[in-house]
């Protein structure tokens, strides 16, 4: 149902005299700038807010894709001082049957030092190695093992019989290592007695066989690839049925903690099951405060911006009193004179969000797609500056900038509404 014409033609003589105060008027060019100043810093707050929570948001959906490129959705251990996982077989058999789990491996995980072959100096890198499961028939826990089935990442021995070694480009670049190279790993779990009474690591020749990029630093510097048979003989486990654990892959990142709990329900005791969630808790706990922390700062400007919006009319009212005072002895009531002061401020709050939410997307795309801000990888995981617009993200700093505009208005159109006519001609 429509509202009446008289309703109709109230409503539009309320906007006809907002708009007229909004202007400057002959002779007052100074309001004019004031009301333009105020709805530029609705925009430079509103802009601002939008990049900035689309900057955070991207470097949490950036790290998160890094992370679970080398990372499975759920880790599988067995509790003891050994830490082994017997019997994976089984376990894996028992996982896949989990409502939300799509495919599960063995892995072998261990600290080792790695030294290039055939060099008079002895400079060893410490590397993390990674003993995998080469099984194409079965869906893998992370996107690099799948690389490696797919044959994107190689793990097959060049030239020789020496087990296959798939390194982390930046480690592979500080050790000047190019495919065909042989390294020695030593591994610091499997320690014997030398011939002098003392312990000694265990060393094995291996053969470079690719290279690999996953753009997060700390992973290209430290992981390596091997296969789980030459993971396992490195370490020590005799016994093909022992891992060091279980990876899992979910149906959805976002349910790891979920599922993991349901695995966790099905093993019971020796096992423990951990999320990705849960093991990079504190780096998404720190990166969460940090964006909510920029928020709040930055809509600090917005808040900036509605005390222009009040102090613009509040100078409207004190330079439009006599015209006030004729409005109301002409009948207008104080509810009109409420809403023409409201809908000064609704225009300045609506049109300064509109046009810093389209600059603020605008940047932000513009950001995201060429990557012109580049960042220290080592310093921020990433090597550019992250973008990514959520719908919810600008809808909220959206409603929150007109609400705060709205809540600005109020002040100033209440003391217009009570000036009396009388005293409001008399005003010089």
């Amino acid at each position: 149902m429509t509202g009446s014409p008289h309703s109709k033609g109230r409503g539009q003589l309320y906007w006809f005299i907002a708009r007229h105060y909004l202007g400057a008027g002959r002779g007052r060019g100074l309001l004019s700038l004031i009301t333009w100043i105020a709805l530029g810093g609705v925009t430079v707050g509103v802009t601002a807010l939008v990049i900035v929570i689309a900057v955070m948001t991207g470097m949490q959906e950036d790290l998160q894709g890094k992370i679970l490129e080398s990372t499975a959705h759920v880790r599988i251990l067995e509790a003891g001082t050994s830490l082994r996982l017997n019997n994976w077989e089984q376990v894996v058999e028992d996982v896949l049957e989990v409502e939300g789990v799509v495919g599960a491996a063995p892995w072998v995980l261990s600290s080792v030092s790695v030294v290039r072959s055939g060099t008079e100096s002895f400079y060893p890198q410490s590397a993390s190695l990674f003993g995998v499961q080469l099984d194409t028939t079965q869906t893998p826990p992370t996107d690099m093992e799948r690389r490696i089935m797919e044959g994107a990442a190689s793990l097959e021995s060049v030239d020789s019989d020496l087990p296959p070694l798939l390194m982390g480009r930046l480690l592979a670049d500080r050790m000047q290592l190019f495919v065909g190279d042989t390294v020695v790993v030593a591994s610091f779990e499997n320690l014997s007695a030398n011939v002098m009474g003392g312990l000694a690591p265990t060393l094995r020749r291996f053969q470079v066989t690719g290279t690999f990029e996953t753009g997060m630093y700390d992973y290209d510097l430290q992981n390596v690839y091997t296969t789980l048979a030459h993971a396992q003989d490195l370490v020590g486990i005799d016994d093909p049925s022992v891992a060091g654990g279980i990876g899992v892959r979910t149906v959805d990142p976002s349910r790891a903690t979920e599922i993991a709990g349901a695995i966790q329900d099905r093993l019971g005791f020796p096992y423990y099951v951990e999320s990705w969630e849960v093991t990079n808790r504190a780096l998404f706990s720190a990166l969460k405060l940090e964006k909510i922390a920029m928020g709040l700062i930055l809509f600090l400007i917005v808040l900036v911006a509605a005390f222009n919006i009040v102090s613009t009319l509040v100078m409207v009212v004190a330079d439009r009193t006599r015209e006030i005072g004729i409005l109301k002895a002409m009948g207008m009531t104080r509810a009109g004179i409420l809403r023409v002061f409201v809908l000064q401020g609704a225009w300045i709050g609506v049109m300064g969000t509109a046009l810093g939410t389209v600059l603020g997307v605008a940047l932000a795309f513009i950001l995201g797609r060429y990557e012109l801000i580049k960042i220290p990888p080592d310093v921020y995981f990433v090597d550019h500056l992250p973008v990514s617009l959520q719908l919810d993200d600008v809808g909220k700093i959206v409603v929150a900038s007109i609400v705060v505009a709205f809540l600005a208005t109020i002040y100033p159109a209440i003391q217009a509404s009570r000036l009396e006519p009388v005293d409001a001609i008399r005003h010089d």
